[in-house]
């Protein structure tokens, strides 16, 4: 679908909002709704900043998020299903929104999580957080439903202009507070928030989140990944920040260093296994391709396989779907 990619880079988009377009948008959802336009827009540097400034809102009046976001949302899809049907609807779906879905829901839900770690100081105070959050429109994380409607109607084109134009946002019948998007943005091949090397989602004013290949990490984790060592890794009582840690050393360059010996050789390569206190081992196989390189060397590859794995040709064949004894290549490449 032509939208897909327009709606992509919207929600990935980083850099300071829109903010005259955006407010545009808001008071264009408000009239679509039957709403008065609000009287004030208070812009936040980020999400938690938001959350702050909508609890100290004086006489904003109720929630409107029903009004403007929900019910549109609802009656559009209605309208959709009935003109589509069922066949129709799940067609444009798949073809449209799924391809955004997954991974703008889960970083929508990673900013929730890193909003309510922030700002609720005592286990008491998460609900009151969690309270304000859910009155958020998510702006231009609402990507992968609007692509589903862009060009088949007029009646979102307000909530559309301001996720085109800005972040998350909260109305009220006489106020919207409204925030600036990220500035800093990375992920992975598969959409997960990810980097070694600083925050993988940064707002202007310091609010940030830390992750590896989409797995939370602590800020300091990521200063010491440089200057790991055996030692060091195995002493990581965590055992998630200790994968963290595995793949970024690398396997191989562990078990070279480590002193780890093979646990079993075979024709079809070398099996070796890191024992973890605390955690499943670590199982690999050691492999060389036997296609030469150009300059006529030999490529070795290290294939991590389950940890019941007791030989290598069983590793070997499990990495094409096969048991160990069914695994007997005319020639191997």
């Amino acid at each position: 679908m032509q939208y897909v990619d327009s709606w992509r880079a919207v929600a990935a988009a980083t850099g300071a909002a829109d903010r005259a377009a955006a407010e545009e948008g808001v008071r264009l959802a408000y009239r679509g709704a039957g709403l008065a336009e609000p009287a004030e827009f208070v812009w936040a540097d980020s999400p938690r900043a938001a959350v702050e400034a909508v609890e100290k809102l004086a006489d904003a009046g109720r929630s409107v998020r029903e009004d403007v976001r929900t019910r549109p949302w609802a009656e559009e899809r209605r309208r959709m299903y009935d003109e589509l049907g069922p066949a129709g609807w799940s067609a444009l779906w798949s073809a449209t929104g799924a391809q955004l879905w997954e991974t703008t829901a889960a970083l929508a839900d990673r900013i929730r999580a890193g909003v309510v770690a922030d700002l609720a100081r005592k286990p008491e105070e998460e609900s009151d957080v969690r309270l304000v959050l859910l009155d958020a429109v998510l702006g231009q994380h609402d990507a992968a439903w609007l692509a589903a409607f862009d060009g088949r109607g007029r009646r979102l084109d307000g909530l559309a202009a301001v996720a085109r134009n800005a972040g998350w946002w909260w109305p009220y019948e006489r106020a919207v507070v409204m925030s600036e998007r990220p500035e800093t943005l990375c992920r992975d091949e598969a959409g997960r928030l990810d980097s070694g090397e600083g925050p993988a989602l940064a707002y202007r004013d310091g609010f940030a989140l830390y992750a590896w290949r989409g797995m939370p990490v602590p800020a300091a984790f990521l200063a010491e990944l440089g200057a790991l060592t055996p030692e060091r890794i195995r002493a990581e009582d965590n055992a998630e920040l200790r994968r963290v840690m595995l793949e970024f050393y690398g396997y191989d360059r562990y078990l070279t260093e480590s002193g780890a010996e093979p646990v079993h050789r075979d024709e079809t390569g070398i099996l070796w296994r890191i024992p973890l206190e605390g955690d499943e081992d670590v199982v690999m196989v050691e492999v060389v391709n036997s296609t030469p390189e150009p300059d006529g060397t030999h490529r070795t590859y290290w294939l991590r396989v389950p940890p019941r794995t007791m030989t290598a040709r069983e590793g070997v064949a499990w990495t094409f779907g096969l048991q160990g004894e069914s695994y007997a290549p005319v020639r191997q490449t």
